[in-house]
């Protein structure tokens, strides 16, 4: 049952009392007339008169008693734009008051509430709930997942448009040649190099092999595929050793390479432009587009499972967390006090005009009829309290009446 139902339920049941009230006092008429008993007589026929008095009184201020257009009935619909109005204007000169809301915000401290109920991990649960199963799943949804595509791709273009990675590699292989670290690079590649020739002997044989005219019969194959080899292999083992003129060259060459990369706009361009070039291939290019498929296949399956959501989790945390930071520190709750009492409270002041007419034309827009049926849920049944105590209350000062007229 819902809380609408729950109201005119108990609204039913206290008519039904004060219905059976008045329906007691009736009873007491008849009784009294048909054995003349006086002041039972008296009793019930002032029960009678406040009982049917104040159900009149009552009714009257939601409609027309028994439906007839009694002149200054049904108040409260015949009534209700002057009712928005005097609402209206109440609450914009009686609530909404500089002195009276600066008292209450300072009592109220809404930093201190906020925070702590953000601590608890009730709270915290039910916020990362509803941001899991409601917003992001909505703007997942919502997302067209072309244009995230494009617009990743687009950044990613600008992005590397904006960057000197030919001045970048420059400093990062100076930052290496002054360090012994290149020495030891560049012993690593020559001797990768060299177990590569090793490995591919045979294929190097193939292919000078096929190089080779046909009219040699292949007698000067293996000797110049083996010149070849020895000759490669000779200037790597050569290169390796530090003090080589081989590896004095290479060294060279090396830092002659990165002083012309930093001083060279043109190279550095020219390195830039690779890149570039290099990451508008198609492969790329899909691999970058491919971010955000991946992205949202791997929120979407997170959020799949549930209460075990990592997400969920860590979101839950960071709410408790942000709680527990804002609290501890003066500052920032002072800073969130003073928001309220200062910017939401000039809000207000400076519309309280507004507010006070959108008050007012809420109400006059309601329907009379629904207008009536909210206040008697909402009063109703207080007001029928009314009704009990204007048949009990008559058929006692008739009782009084009936006493004093007999005996004084």
């Amino acid at each position: 049952m819902d809380n609408n139902q729950a109201k005119k339920a108990s609204l039913t049941k206290m008519k039904t009392v004060a219905l059976s009230v008045l329906g007691l006092a009736v009873i007491c008429f008849f009784v009294a007339n048909h054995y003349k008993i006086g002041w039972l007589k008296a009793f019930s026929e002032a029960a009678m008169v406040g009982g049917i008095a104040d159900w009149f009184a009552v009714v009257a201020l939601f409609k027309h008693p028994l439906g007839i257009p009694i002149p200054h009935t049904a108040l409260i619909p015949n009534n209700k734009d002057a009712i928005g109005q005097n609402l209206g204007t109440f609450v914009s000169d009686e609530f909404l008051i500089k002195e009276k809301l600066e008292l209450k915000l300072d009592e109220f401290d809404f930093a201190s509430k906020a925070t702590s109920w953000l601590q608890e991990e009730k709270n915290a649960d039910t916020i990362a709930a509803l941001v899991v199963e409601n917003i992001i799943p909505g703007v997942l949804k919502t997302i067209d997942d072309a244009d995230v595509k494009n617009f990743i791709q687009k950044q990613f273009e600008e992005k590397l448009q904006e960057m000197n990675f030919g001045e970048w590699i420059a400093i990062g292989l100076e930052s290496l040649s002054k360090s012994d670290k290149q020495e030891q690079l560049i012993t690593n590649v020559l001797a990768i190099l060299a177990t590569e020739l090793e490995t591919n002997k045979a294929e190097i044989r193939e292919k000078v092999k096929k190089a080779t005219p046909w009219y040699t019969l292949g007698v000067a194959d293996k000797k110049i595929a083996d010149g070849v080899f020895n000759g490669l292999y000779e200037f790597l083992l050569m290169a390796k050793e530090p003090e080589s003129a081989i590896r004095k060259k290479i060294n060279l060459y090396v830092l002659n390479f990165i002083e012309e990369l930093k001083n060279s706009p043109e190279m550095q361009q020219k390195i830039t432009s690779l890149i570039i070039e290099f990451t508008q291939k198609e492969e790329v290019q899909n691999y970058i587009g491919s971010i955000w498929q991946e992205l949202k296949s791997a929120i979407t399956d997170d959020l799949d499972k549930g209460k075990d959501s990592k997400i969920k989790e860590n979101l839950a945390n960071m709410i408790r967390n942000f709680g527990i930071n804002v609290q501890n520190d003066v500052v920032m709750t002072n800073k969130i006090n003073n928001f309220l009492k200062v910017d939401v409270l000039g809000v207000l002041l400076r519309n309280k005009k507004a507010i006070g007419d959108l008050i007012a034309t809420s109400v006059q827009s309601w329907d009379k009829k629904e207008i009536a049926e909210k206040l008697e849920l909402e009063v109703g049944k207080d007001l029928q309290f009314i009704r009990i105590n204007g048949t009990v209350v008559g058929g006692f000062v008739g009782l009084v009446i009936y006493f004093v007229e007999h005996f004084i």
